[in-house]
């Protein structure tokens, strides 16, 4: 089984606009990561939360900022994903949060007049014990950005472009988590930052919510528009 297979995430950080789905096939795995576990009870309430993209140009191309969650910690433990987290109260909204997690986490602290354009929105299936609805915001990193793990949440950090992220990720030297890989996709191909925001600004986004289809032993997540989303529970 690919690696990826059996790592596959569940939960809302990261999602795809409803035109966006072609190049997302659908996954099976024999149990989801720990701390993502499968609820066969009462429905879990999604809680909101927010995670930004950060993007820089290189010579090769625009490259993408990721970080790595603590490997001792429960929830998504060593993987490699986008900044991001909760909604506070205090917040007053995702956007704010996304601000506030990215400076937290990452040491980027983003004024208010710079620009986070909304990208995507994903909601954990209804499956899961674990449940976020996310939003996904997309910034241009601030000039001569320099990155600081807080070392609690996030440990390390990197940037890459899109597709050697993924190519890392299929290697095996990347933990990467299924709705980080799907962004990951729609994030390879943009000549330049400003384009990929521009494609940002233009997008309908809409809420998008996963199923899994339990059977032969095994799970299946599905997206909608799949063969067999409308038979997941």
């Amino acid at each position: 089984m690919n690696p990826q297979d059996s790592q596959i995430h569940f939960c809302a950080v990261a999602a795809s606009t409803a035109g966006n789905l072609s190049r997302v096939a659908h996954v099976r795995v024999d149990r989801p990561p720990p701390g993502e576990e499968l609820n066969f009870g009462e429905v879990t309430d999604a809680r909101l939360a927010a995670s930004v993209i950060v993007m820089r140009d290189s010579p090769e191309g625009p490259e993408v900022l990721l970080v790595r969650r603590n490997p001792e910690q429960r929830f998504m433990g060593g993987a490699w994903v986008f900044p991001g987290g909760a909604v506070h109260p205090e917040d007053g909204g995702p956007e704010a949060a996304g601000r506030r997690e990215l400076a937290e986490e990452a040491g980027l602290e983003l004024g208010e007049s710079h620009e986070l354009v909304a990208f995507s929105r994903w909601i954990t299936p209804s499956q899961v014990k674990v449940r976020f609805d996310t939003w996904f915001y997309v910034a241009e990193a601030p000039a001569g950005a320099e990155v600081r793990c807080d070392g609690n949440e996030c440990v390390d950090h990197r940037w890459a472009r899109p597709e050697t992220a993924l190519a890392d990720g299929e290697a095996g030297g990347l933990f990467l988590v299924f709705p980080t890989i799907k962004h990951l996709e729609q994030l390879s191909g943009f000549e330049s930052v400003a384009a990929l925001v521009e494609d940002a600004r233009g997008r309908d986004v809409q809420p998008i919510q996963p199923r899994v289809l339990v059977r032969d032993g095994g799970a299946e997540v599905l997206l909608p528009g799949e063969e067999g989303y409308e038979d997941g529970i």
